[in-house]
């Protein structure tokens, strides 16, 4: 195989690329943003969050000085909270070690907390040109058919062998356009059922398609099955319009994130028992049901509405808010879901 067919998808690229935001900058923090904005979330849904998220934070200072529940509350809705977390992190130590300069190296970039070496690669090419793969879920799938590699892509050293695969096809003078085809041919052509081989400009190069196997590829051993969760949730009323909130841990899962009261309902036990541990004697009843899933559990939430008569304090990591100041907080969307209900069930 000659490296014709690099030049063939750039061109392909430069013809057909979807215009988005973060492609009208060579911005390294903005590139940053975008690139840990779209892990494991779909472009149509970033969009919005990215451009408010730049006039929000116009600089790594302007990040690096907020506040986390402003911070998470621009983040509302992205899920993955902890991607924040390390973003805001990561922009940290860049203003106090680098100055606020995006570091041009892989050794630097890797240093930097919540850089790994997909983001190391996306902003290295992207933002200066430097020939660094950068390897997420769409390379690995477009590489794998391409090279037919038969190695399990969820491994680290899978990784590792497609980014030494791509180096020498690397176009020093075009790498980060390089790198962005190869990640929009898999987005929009080299998906993972019913690839569009049809439409493929690098169709002739690809040894899966001419083997007729790009259906069995890439390689992906099964997930771990998700584990279901059951929670009783109490929205709790205090007056005409005032209801308790709480901070989860500031570590974990969702951590930092504000919530309506939650008690796991095991497996067998009765769902009202959680009373007898918060309202002892007053009335509840039952309101709605939620489902949320997550990348490895799923929640089933039955919420229980509530109302006591003064304001109790419940746990020092609570606070009594009106039905309109809960929008000031970041809550993880089960929980949006459940104050767009609130209006239903007040009286």
């Amino acid at each position: 195989m000659t490296e014709s067919w690099t030049m063939v998808l750039v061109n392909w690229y430069k013809e057909n690329k979807r215009i988005l935001p973060w492609r009208k900058t060579r911005n390294p923090y903005f590139i940053w943003i975008s690139e840990v904005m779209l892990q494991q979330t779909q472009v149509d849904t970033v969009i919005p969050y990215y451009e408010r998220f730049i006039t929000r934070f116009p600089t790594m200072y302007d990040l690096a000085r907020a506040d986390e529940d402003v911070l998470l509350k621009e983040w509302e809705g992205l899920g993955y909270y902890s991607r924040a977390r390390n973003l805001q992190a990561g922009v940290r130590e860049v203003t106090e070690r680098y100055g606020g300069i995006v570091p041009r190296t892989k050794r630097e970039l890797l240093n930097v907390k919540g850089i790994g070496p997909y983001t190391a690669g996306a902003i290295l090419s992207i933002a200066y040109n430097e020939p660094e793969p950068a390897v997420d879920g769409n390379v690995m799938r477009v590489i794998s058919r391409l090279f037919r590699i038969e190695e399990d892509i969820a491994k680290a050293k899978t990784r590792r062998l497609i980014e030494d695969r791509l180096r020498p096809y690397m176009p020093a003078d075009q790498a980060g356009e390089f790198n962005q085809a190869l990640m929009e041919l898999g987005a929009l052509i080299c998906k993972p059922k019913n690839p569009l081989c049809h439409e493929c400009p690098i169709a002739s190069f690809c040894r899966a398609y001419k083997e007729d196997v790009q259906t069995k590829l890439p390689i992906k051993l099964k997930k771990q099955k998700t584990k279901l969760v059951r929670y009783a949730v109490l929205v709790l009323q205090s007056g005409e319009d005032r209801f308790y909130i709480q901070k989860r841990p500031s570590e974990g899962l969702l951590a930092g994130l504000w919530e309506f009261p939650m008690f796991e309902i095991k497996e067998g036990a009765d769902e009202v028992n959680f009373k007898a541990r918060f309202l002892k004697s007053k009335p509840v009843r039952t309101s709605m049901k939620v489902k949320h899933i997550f990348s490895h559990l799923k929640w089933e939430l039955t919420v229980f509405y509530g109302y006591c008569g003064s304001e109790e304090t419940i746990s020092r990591a609570g606070k009594w808010v009106t039905r309109t100041a809960l929008s000031d907080y970041a809550f993880p969307v089960p929980h949006q879901k459940i104050i767009h209900h609130l209006d239903r069930v007040i009286p």
